[in-house]
């Protein structure tokens, strides 16, 4: 596939109606079922209630930042679909995708510009570099502002409590630098996933939006992991000498 990360798609998917209803709107209804029957077995963060809420912040962000809501709700709904964190590989995730949007009825350049989305966001270690599509950024810092803040906490703990991770070593100080292997797969806890990855997460923001909400929610983490710490230690109900 050709390189389109530079697209930006100004449309609000397809137009043609089929009794009363547009034919965008029955792609993300279809979209909405596919995704919700997958998303409800996962109980690591990854669920339906992550998918509605990226979905809803996505839409607000393309309407705030001039993105085309139909291409950015789409590509949210779908963006977990192939994550290789929730199928045997990525591979098989992206087949899985793609077998799905070959029933539905998208224009060529809708397609591609959804498929771009999907294959740029993810974090991957930090190693990837910066979308460059409007529609991708939206998507982009939408997810992204999911893993901040209250709710980015609790999927955090969800996450690591589904895989085993245990909380904190404080022996094991957080990695600096890592492979997209390492990220995946290397030995780490929840507390330095904090360092590893949502602590960055702010400076990585694409929207004008998507900066100032990251800035409250990434506010609220430092307090927390710094009283997790406190806590930890149990140094928190002791005077400063």
């Amino acid at each position: 596939m050709d390189d389109n990360s530079n697209l930006t798609i100004h449309s609000s998917g397809p137009l043609d109606h089929v009794d009363g209803i547009s034919a965008g709107e029955s792609v993300l209804r279809a979209a909405r079922a596919f995704v919700r029957g997958d998303a409800e077995r996962h109980t690591d963060g990854h669920d339906w209630q992550h998918i509605e809420r990226v979905t809803a912040l996505a839409v607000e962000l393309a309407h705030r930042m001039g993105a085309d809501p139909f291409v950015c709700e789409l590509a949210a709904l779908l963006h977990d679909v192939p994550d290789e964190k929730l199928n045997k590989s990525l591979e098989a995730g992206m087949k899985k995708l793609n077998e799905w949007l070959d029933q539905q009825q998208l224009e060529p350049i809708t397609r591609e510009a959804v498929i771009n989305i999907i294959s740029t966001i993810s974090y991957a270690g930090g190693q990837r570099p910066a979308v460059s599509s409007l529609e991708a950024q939206v998507v982009q810092d939408a997810d992204r502002l999911d893993a901040l803040g209250a709710i980015g906490i609790a999927r955090t703990f969800a996450f690591a409590g589904a895989r085993g991770r245990e909380m904190y070593d404080p022996t094991l100080p957080p990695r600096e630098q890592m492979t997209r292997e390492e990220y995946r797969n290397g030995r780490s806890t929840t507390i330095n996933h904090f360092y590893e990855k949502l602590f960055k997460l702010k400076d990585l923001m694409n929207t004008s939006y998507g900066k100032e909400l990251a800035e409250q929610r990434h506010a609220f983490m430092v307090e927390f992991v710094e009283q997790f710490k406190r806590e930890w230690e149990g140094t928190d109900g002791k005077a400063p000498l």
